[in-house]
């Protein structure tokens, strides 16, 4: 199975589309929040349409596992067609586990305590991408696809896994070049 990660749209229907585009065989688009708005601390993105970005989003609904980010309101599940607002979300895959959450309300040494080894564990918030191992889980925070705070530019994510559990977790532009990846 193949999941596609996004975070941070705040609402840019380009970016959105890029990414997309870049990864057209995904089985499951996991959100990791901040959908449509773009903030009080945040510039208007490149191609802001918060609309457009409900418009892409709505038809891949039955493919859709997401969190509740900071910029997200009650408001949102108005034109967004699938539930948005769940502080967490748990995926098993082929045996392995993978926890979304959008990174403003979980800290790192809560999640090392409740969380097993061998867990992936998402997240976004921070426009910044990271990929690393700390005590036997995987903390991976796919960035921001509109407004990235890191080197990489607009970046996303991939996750793969089989019946034995999540054997790839990886790091891209928004156009799809690899940036990094770590194999299990």
């Amino acid at each position: 199975m193949k999941f596609l990660v996004i975070s941070d749209i705040h609402g840019s229907e380009g970016c959105l589309k890029t990414a997309l585009a870049s990864f057209p065989d995904f089985d499951m688009l996991v959100l990791c929040g901040d959908y449509l708005n773009h903030g009080p601390r945040n510039p208007l993105p490149e191609g802001w349409n918060p609309k457009g970005v409900a418009e892409i989003l709505n038809p891949l609904s039955g493919k859709i596992a997401c969190v509740r980010g900071n910029c997200d309101a009650e408001v949102d599940e108005m034109v967004l067609s699938f539930p948005c607002l769940s502080p967490y979300a748990n995926i098993f895959a082929g045996g392995g586990r993978i926890f979304v959450h959008h990174g403003h309300l979980y800290e790192r040494e809560r999640l090392l305590s409740w969380l097993p080894e061998k867990t992936v564990i998402v997240s976004g918030h921070t426009h910044v991408a990271l990929l690393e191992e700390d005590g036997g889980r995987i903390f991976f925070n796919p960035g921001s696809i509109s407004l990235p705070k890191c080197p990489e530019g607009k970046t996303c994510g991939t996750i793969e896994s089989d019946c034995s559990g999540i054997r790839r977790v990886a790091l891209h532009s928004i156009e799809g070049k690899l940036l990094r990846e770590i194999r299990l």
